[in-house]
């Protein structure tokens, strides 16, 4: 067989139907990404593997004994079927059953060893493995050398695919170790010494194929580094870019606008608040594009800090443009940002301060006047700050002079949006990206070096702390009591959410997933019309992921049920006692926008006691009289969008107190919730969310889950990032001194690997 480099495509070791079904579920096209194609585990062929905590369904590779092994004819067809009971040192048996004993029978014979890998099945009340492949480790027929290997060598175990079951891939990866001719060193000699790392060639061969008495994690601690270091590269790379793009330096006149809004702050800054404030000025007057995540805990300040930016800007002859996910937000932005100004956002207007702006909101639903006004707003410049949408990304929106993008709860915006957005300046804009909770690719990101990062943990003054507790839905008196403390606070004079997971019919009244009293039927706030079971433009399932056991409905990874929707949830609280008389209201996406305005509008005027409502409420809504908010199907949400929901309560004076109710969740859910109720630090919660999903695409525009450039590493992991903070250190030095790695070819042909077309793309847009 010719010798193969790392670029050759596995179809040079396998059939193409074989590399066709790596290359889509494990994302291996090439030798290179075979080699970065970690073991699971490792099992040592001496010791026999503990049959008692197998599963049916799980696949798996099992060292045990042959304890007997039986023949017999077929009842329907002609031949011999042969089941073989394997054990371990501790008496658990598995079978072991090949409906042609063909082949089989002479080798499986009590009292040899072997590797025995396949799907764990049942028939009846035992479990079986039926046709598995297997090695037997005292075969005399597979030579000296191939026993003499298994008594020195631990087994890697990989996760499977298909056909490809982890003994081929084993063989597979031996193979490949054995033709590539050289491998590919993309480290310095000069860091590698200086890190104190293995060189690859050593580490790969660690990691594949330990010897018994060898450490595997010292290999996979390089493989790490490699990734980082790559990733790193790339970063900088693109950073180094950036700096030579050139934006127009925003410098607030005196006297303007900024000034005047700060005079009229009605309540002091945060050292924070200031210090970042600072900080943007610096950026903003500066000819190098601003990318900057700004990050705080739910209530910190964030929109302040942002509009002052954004005023900044407008006092500079530029516009700002803020992106919201939902248009429920985007009103409440642009209610909240012309409330804050007063007349400063009158200008042109009939009592509006001479030094003035305009602010205009652009949303998908609006009517066509209100369109037409909007984008004429943006275009002529008259308009100071646009508040909207996704619509503000569409080809036909024009601004004046796009001088700022603020992306509010940056996650819920991909990649490609954000971008369309920069690409309507008539030069580089600067951005500001703000977030609550740092999600999992908002962390990866930050901890990768790609943005200038702000953090603000100071609360401003008035905040009360919030208190989580989770429900257990099954108790019918642990719900009779959580809608009796609902009661309890409304009937001080506060109010309360009742968050639903999704919308449900408007005639729907059944009760899936509640336990509620019954009782007369309170009246009714604005419930509104046109209900669906689509979220619209909450994006609810953004927070959703597929776990290592494939389970794709939601986060909880629990028992599939009917979740509960707003109008079900609506019939339950109109018939519990307790909350007889309450006002009731209904919000999600699908009620038009003046339905949705004016219940948000009756809500903030304390005209609905109790507001029944999908995720639309879960960022940037305020209202500081909401004291209570109950979660139903707490554990189809996700850490982060949990811990957003929650920072609706809380808001004013009187302290937040936040339900999490959950009808059988699994114990992966209940792990979750249990760490929300226990902290109510988001950048704690953060970490422990990235710990239970992944960091999503670091290069791309994917925001979780498997499809991830990141293979290796695992942030959330202190020591992992220590890693990604010595590599970043590493690689920032070397593309300072060259930044098209002409000095450097392995380094180059490994980011090259690692970018594909859309990736490069992503990072020429930048």
């Amino acid at each position: 067989m010719p010798a193969l480099t790392e670029d050759s495509p596995l179809t040079k070791l396998l059939t193409k139907p074989d590399a066709a079904q790596l290359a889509k579920t494990k994302g291996l096209q090439s030798v290179g990404d075979l080699f970065e194609f970690a073991p699971r585990r490792y099992v040592r062929p001496g010791q026999l593997t503990d049959l008692s905590s197998l599963h049916v369904g799980e696949d798996v590779l099992v060292v045990a004994e042959v304890r007997k092994a039986t023949t017999r004819p077929m009842r329907n067809r002609r031949g011999k079927m042969l089941t073989v009971v394997i054990g371990d040192d501790h008496g658990n048996e598995l079978d072991v059953t090949f409906f042609s004993a063909f082949g089989h029978e002479k080798k499986l014979l009590p009292g040899v060893r072997g590797l025995f890998v396949g799907q764990i099945g049942a028939y009846g009340r035992r479990l079986q493995l039926t046709h598995p492949e297997y090695e037997l480790l005292d075969d005399d027929e597979q030579g000296e050398a191939t026993v003499e290997w298994y008594r020195t060598h631990r087994v890697p175990v990989y996760s499977t695919t298909g056909k490809l079951n982890s003994l081929k891939l084993r063989r597979l990866m031996h193979q490949a170790l054995d033709s590539v001719d050289r491998v590919r060193e993309p480290v310095p000699e000069d860091v590698r010494v200086a890190r104190g790392l293995l060189d690859r060639a050593a580490a790969l061969e660690l990691v594949h194929r330990p010897s018994l008495d060898d450490k595997p994690s010292l290999g996979l601690d390089r493989l790490k580094y490699d990734e980082a270091f790559v990733l790193q590269t790339i970063l900088a790379q693109r950073r180094k870019a950036a700096e030579a793009e050139l934006a127009t330096p925003r410098l607030p006149r005196p006297g303007g606008l900024l000034a005047a809004f700060d005079a009229r702050l009605p309540f002091e800054l945060t050292d924070g608040q200031r210090e970042v404030g600072e900080v943007l000025a610096a950026e903003l007057a500066s000819e190098r594009p601003m990318h900057r995540l700004l990050q705080g805990e739910v209530g910190s300040g964030k929109t302040v800090v942002a509009l002052r930016a954004m005023l900044a800007a407008i006092d500079a002859g530029g516009q700002a443009a803020l992106l919201a996910p939902t248009e429920v937000l985007a009103a409440q932005h642009h209610r909240s940002i012309g409330a804050m100004l007063g007349d400063l956002a009158l200008g042109g207007m009939l009592g509006g301060a001479d030094d003035g702006t305009t602010v205009a909101l652009l949303t998908g639903s609006q009517g066509a006047a209100a369109r037409r006004k909007a984008l004429l707003a943006a275009a002529s410049g008259e308009a100071g700050i646009v508040v909207g949408t996704h619509a503000l990304i569409q080809k036909h929106v024009q601004f004046a002079d796009l001088a700022l993008v603020v992306v509010d709860e940056q996650h819920r915006f991909g990649v490609e949006q954000r971008d369309a957005l920069r690409e309507k300046g008539l030069r580089p804009p600067h951005v500001l990206v703000m977030t609550a909770t740092p999600i999992p690719r908002t962390v990866a990101m930050t901890v990768f070096g790609d943005m200038e990062t702000s953090t603000l943990r100071e609360l401003p003054r008035g905040r009360s702390p919030i208190t989580t507790h989770v429900v257990d839905a099954d108790k019918p008196g642990w719900v009779d009591r959580t809608w009796q403390r609902v009661a309890e606070e409304v009937a001080k004079g506060h109010q309360a959410y009742v968050v639903c997971p999704r919308i449900g019919e408007v005639d729907d009244d059944d009760t899936t997933g509640t336990t509620g009293t019954t009782g007369t039927t309170g009246t009714t706030g604005t419930t509104g019309t046109g209900a669906a079971t689509d979220t619209s433009d909450e994006d609810a399932g953004w927070d959703d992921w597929d776990d290592d056991e494939g389970a794709s409905a939601g986060p909880g990874a629990g028992p599939e049920r009917e979740l509960t929707g707003v109008y079900a949830m609506l019939s339950t609280l109109q018939a519990t006692a307790a909350l007889d008389g309450v006002r009731l209201g209904v919000l999600h996406g699908q009620l038009d926008p003046d339905a949705k305005d004016a219940t948000m509008r009756a809500f903030a005027a304390g005209e609905i006691d109790v507001l029944v409502a999908t995720t639309v409420i879960e960022v940037g809504v305020d209202v500081p009289n909401a004291s209570v908010m109950v979660v139903v199907d707490a554990d189809r949400f996700g850490i982060s969008q949990l811990h957003q929901l929650r920072g609706r309560v809380g808001r004013g004076a009187v302290p937040g107190l936040c339900l999490l109710m959950t009808r059988d969740p699994g114990e992966r859910a209940i792990e979750r919730l249990d760490q929300v109720a226990a902290t109510t630090d988001g950048f704690e919660l953060a970490r422990a969310d990235l710990l239970l999903r992944r960091e999503g695409d670091v290069l791309g525009a994917r925001q979780s889950g498997r499809a991830s450039s990141v293979r290796h590493l695992r942030l959330g992991r202190l020591e992992d990032e220590q890693i990604i903070a010595d590599a970043r250190e590493d690689a920032f030095a070397l593309v300072a001194d060259d930044p098209g790695l002409r000095t450097h070819p392995a380094l180059a042909a490994a980011v090259a690997m690692r970018l594909d077309e859309e990736q490069a793309a992503w990072l020429e847009r930048g």
